[in-house]
């Protein structure tokens, strides 16, 4: 019993360490203009005129809320007629293979051939070299932030991961677009400060 006891925290960690290896990478481009005012508005282009961001009709309307919850809770507004800051989302889904390779080298062994000449045999299916074949999807959620009445890219920020797995497609897009928008609000409160 007490074994279990201290297995089941142990095996937790283990499974949050290893179950959340999925890196997200944030890139900002295209700067034209410096954020110099506070945005009270906003607009999520993409919820307005029906354009998709991405191949599955619910993941991307779990974005777009995604995306006005985030800001709403940051205290702005949404407004389709008339806002301080539009709002366009878009992916990138690429389908991929991996080969991995698995060498084997003998190379540090070859003392040991001493003992059993017959150990490291090369025509031994188990020491061959060993390639199997992944497939993964490089996800891109590139969003846009963009200033309506100069008409110019505040910013453009773009989350980069790798998804092995269909059913953690969700997860990890809601993730990204996370990522995307602390960074977005942090870049807005640092400039809005100064």
């Amino acid at each position: 019993m007490r074994h279990q006891l201290f297995l089941t925290p142990v095996f937790f960690v283990v499974l949050l360490i290893f179950g959340s290896c999925s890196s997200i990478e944030i890139f900002k481009e295209r700067t034209e203009i410096p954020i110099s005012a506070e945005y009270q508005t906003f607009v999520i282009i993409n919820q307005e005129i029906s354009m998709n961001g991405f191949s599955s009709p619910n993941l991307d309307e779990q974005v777009q809320r995604q995306i006005q919850h985030a800001l709403e809770a940051q205290g702005l507004i949404y407004n389709k007629t008339n806002p301080d800051l539009v709002i366009r989302y878009t992916s990138n889904e690429d389908e991929r293979t991996r080969q991995v390779t698995n060498n084997f080298n003998t190379f540090p062994m070859w003392g040991y051939r001493i003992w059993d000449p017959w150990a490291f045999n090369p025509y031994n299916p188990m020491f061959r070299n060993q390639a199997r074949t992944t497939q993964y999807e490089l996800l891109q959620v590139i969003v846009d932030f963009i200033d309506p009445k100069k008409d110019k890219f505040l910013m453009t920020l773009t989350g980069v991961t790798e998804i092995t797995s269909p059913k953690s497609k969700p997860r990890i897009v809601l993730k990204t677009t996370d990522k995307i928008l602390a960074r977005f609000l942090l870049d807005l409160n640092f400039e809005v400060k100064q």
